[in-house]
């Protein structure tokens, strides 16, 4: 996923470059969106590994 957000970050500034401004916006929400997705599942699988190591 990071991966992904890497990517539409890099062509967000490339639009910006060149400035094609309504392709940079949607580029940049789509990074936003993959980025706060990779956060949350980062999040749940270190408390499922802390859970999963017990007392």
């Amino acid at each position: 996923m990071l991966y992904y957000a890497l990517i539409f970050f890099v062509v967000a500034l490339v639009a910006a470059l060149f400035g094609f401004g309504g392709i940079a916006a949607g580029a940049v929400e789509i990074a936003k969106i993959l980025f706060f997705i990779f956060l949350i599942l980062t999040v749940v699988s270190l408390v499922v590994g802390i859970a999963r190591r017990g007392p």
